[in-house]
């Protein structure tokens, strides 16, 4: 069913002659082919016209989002719109080359048409439709979703060769790029002397994985449906010497890290500092907690007798991190976890974060920091939408206490983030409350953390458990509980992806000895619990581009600095399964 266009009496009837639908099955009387859902299924009643519909239920973390891409034209005006029932039903179309568009409708009891309208970029050819509800608001429906204006077309010529190249900022270990967009690209490939290495959507890339003092020569092609362009002009770069400042502190080259219940017990009970394995590269002592939400005052009060009765003193808990620390292992207080909300509002707040942080650090002579910030603790306020440039408060306030830190302790302070996954990669489709509001402002609220001080970063071990699903960057959704989610997650973090969707502003990717992966230790530790096989297939997959599945990967990363999982205490309790696959894994 093709539905009226608004306004479309000033429309000439040839121009009306030359629109056509490219929505595919945009009444779902195929099923839901080509259309990509969460949540979703077909129904028979209600319909608005035909056999069938959608419906989608919101669970969790996730909003039910039903999406497709479709072939458009560069430069043209298009009429998205649909009928829909629920409450808090979106429809919206990404990468449009110009300003995304979505509208919604807080309640509709009855069925209700949405409709907006944009045009394509000059170099737009693909668009992405969808519609989705709001987390917990129940069920919603869809139904005669159309897309009009101008056929997308066919492509007969591949474009033409990539001009401008030039690199940006050269560090020991990485160098950034960025060209001239090329009209009708759908996307770009990066040389690295001779071999493809990276494939983006936008105009820029940063090649990671590099060796210190190192010549490289590096090359672009654009590409569409048609094919590949040739090579471009040939630049080159040098990486300099490392100086210990970007992330490197003596980890070795494939680290296991632990969190360390130190501060309360629970099932898993209670273990020793000086009874953690030597497997254990870096141990999280969990978790330094603040006096208020909002105060920035942090206090790490170790367990007391009475929840743990075979703790140790203080003076054998410091006397242990030595011996660690002797053995080369990186012991560091974290900071939130799931109970320890923390919101520097005020730079008050960021001064006492800094003081107090610096306290226990002193006191307990520790080698750094893990931000483990998550329920409410980051969030974005409204029209903060450039994470390379934030504004909001609380997100402004932890870079500058964390830079800070680092400049104070120096080039040997390790710093390491565990945000869940729904504060980064769940930025690929959504971040903070969006351009036109309505959406959760956590959306995607550590990417600007996390770009600020990649330059300080030792790790980034992202918590692939207690997640809902995450679009990966084949454009499907992927759910906790094999191999598929840990490799499509990692792949975002070492590729790099448009945050929101908008391919002008694109989150770089981080270099591979940066990057851990959070797993649960055992069953009892959290959801999305792994076999020990799943494990291997991550690694094989992301590590040597084996034993992949079907998710396509956009590189290999030998250099994947290793894995992360809450918790010693949790993999003790289950026989430390989770460190006997890291160690049969690295050796």
């Amino acid at each position: 069913m093709a539905l009226a266009v608004p306004g479309s009496a000033a429309l000439s009837s040839a121009a009306r002659a030359a629109d056509a639908d490219a929505a595919v099955n945009g009444g779902f009387e195929s099923g839901l082919s080509p259309w990509t859902c969460t949540g979703g299924t077909t129904v028979t009643s209600p319909v608005h016209s035909g056999a069938s519909a959608l419906k989608a239920t919101p669970e969790g973390s996730d909003n039910a989002q039903c999406a497709q891409t479709v072939s458009v034209r560069p430069n043209s005006q298009y009429t998205l719109a649909a009928w829909v029932r629920g409450s808090y039903v979106y429809l919206g179309a990404s990468g449009t080359g110009t300003t995304d568009v979505s509208t919604w409708t807080q309640s509709a009891p009855d069925w209700q048409k949405l409709a907006t309208t944009f045009t394509t970029g000059a170099d737009t050819t693909k668009v992405t439709i969808y519609t989705h509800g709001w987390y917990g608001t129940g069920a919603y429906y869809a139904d005669d979703v159309s897309l009009l204006g101008p056929g997308g077309g066919t492509t007969t010529q591949p474009p033409t060769v990539p001009t401008g190249l030039k690199t940006g900022t050269v560090t020991a270990t990485s160098v950034a790029l960025s060209w001239t967009p090329v009209t009708g690209a759908t996307g770009y490939a990066v040389y690295r002397d001779g071999v493809k290495v990276q494939s983006v959507s936008g105009t820029s890339a940063t090649v990671s994985g590099l060796n210190p003092s190192t010549a490289y020569a590096f090359q672009v092609t654009a590409a569409n449906d048609a094919g590949e362009s040739a090579r471009s002009a040939t630049v080159t770069a040098t990486t300099p010497a490392r100086s210990d400042g970007g992330g490197s502190t003596e980890l070795p080259a494939h680290a296991l890290v632990g969190y360390l219940h130190a501060s309360f017990a629970n099932g898993s009970g209670y273990t020793r500092m000086a009874d953690v394995p030597d497997s254990w590269d870096v141990i999280d002592l969990a978790f330094g907690e603040p006096t208020s939400v909002t105060s920035g005052d942090i206090r790490f009060n170790r367990c007391p007798v009475s929840e743990c009765p075979n703790v140790e003193s203080d003076a054998d808990f410091k006397a242990a991190i030595k011996v660690k620390q002797a053995a080369g292992k990186k012991v560091l207080i974290s900071i939130g976890g799931q109970n320890g909300q923390v919101q520097l509002t005020t730079t008050a707040a960021r001064d006492a974060f800094v003081s107090s942080v610096s306290k226990i650090i002193d006191q307990y002579g520790l080698d750094g920091l893990d931000i483990d910030f998550e329920g409410h603790s980051l969030s974005l306020n409204t029209g903060d939408t450039d994470f390379k440039n934030p504004t909001t408060p609380v997100i402004v306030n932890l870079i500058s206490a964390l830079k800070t830190l680092k400049a104070k302790y120096g080039t040997g302070f390790v710093l390491t983030m565990a945000p869940e996954t729904f504060f980064v990669q769940n930025g690929y489709q959504f971040y903070g409350s969006g351009k036109w509001g309505g959406q959760d402002p956590r959306c995607g609220a550590y990417l600007p953390v996390i770009h600020a001080l990649r330059d300080d970063l030792t790790l980034l071990h992202v918590q692939d458990y207690n997640s809902g699903p995450i679009m990966g960057l084949d454009n499907q959704y992927h759910s906790m509980g094999g191999a598929d989610f840990h490799i499509a997650m990692t792949d975002m973090l070492l590729t790099g992806f448009p945050v929101a969707g908008d391919a002008g502003n694109v989150f770089p990717p981080l270099r591979p000895d940066q990057v851990a992966i959070g797993m649960p230790a055992s069953v009892n530790a959290g959801n999305g619990y792994v076999a020990p096989a799943e494990v291997t297939k991550t690694l094989d997959c992301l590590t040597k581009r084996a034993n992949c599945g079907s998710y396509p990967t956009h590189g290999t990363w030998p250099a994947l600095r290793g894995l992360m999982t809450w918790s010693v205490n949790w993999d003790r309790f289950a026989g430390w399964e989770f460190q006997r696959t890291f160690d049969s894994y690295f050796g």
